[in-house]
C-alpha cells in the first residue's frame, strides 16, 4: 500500500490560517474517505475532520467548525485540509489517512487504512 504524501503546514502566525495537502495514489478496499487526525505532544490522536471521496461530503471536529474545510481535487487524488484563525492550540502534526467512514447517532468515526508521513504546524504567537 502507497502512503498518502503530505505537504504544507509549517510556523504560522496566530490568527492566520494553514493549508495542508495530501496525495493519495491508491486507495485500500473498504476505505471511502480521508480523514485527518493530528496529535498535539503529550496528547493522544484526535480527529480534525475528512472527506467522502465519492461525495464529497465533509465533516469537521467541533473545535475547527467554522473555521476549516476539507476539500478535494476534481481528480480525487488531492485533500486539502484549511484551517484559519489559528491558535496555539491548533499546534501539531497533522496528518491524513485513507480509511473507512462511517456515522453512527450523529457522530462520525473513521477506521485508518494508510497514514501519511505527517506535518507540522506550529502556531507562534
Amino acid at each position: 500500500q502507497v502512503s498518502p504524501v503530505q505537504s504544507g503546514g509549517g510556523s504560522v502566525p496566530t490568527g492566520g490560517s494553514v493549508k495542508l495537502a495530501c496525495v493519495v495514489s491508491e486507495y485500500a478496499a473498504g476505505d471511502n474517505c480521508v480523514a485527518w487526525f493530528r496529535q498535539i505532544p503529550g496528547k493522544d490522536f484526535e480527529g480534525v475532520g475528512g472527506i467522502y471521496t465519492d461525495t464529497g461530503d465533509t465533516y469537521s471536529a467541533a473545535f475547527v467548525q467554522g473555521r476549516s474545510t476539507v476539500s478535494q481535487d476534481a481528480a480525487k487524488k488531492t485533500i486539502h485540509l484549511q484551517i484559519s484563525n489559528l491558535n496555539s492550540e491548533d499546534s501539531a502534526m497533522y496528518y491524513c489517512v485513507t480509511a473507512a467512514c462511517s456515522v453512527a447517532n450523529g457522530v462520525a468515526s473513521a477506521v485508518p487504512s494508510t497514514w501519511g508521513q505527517g506535518t507540522r504546524v506550529t502556531v507562534s504567537s
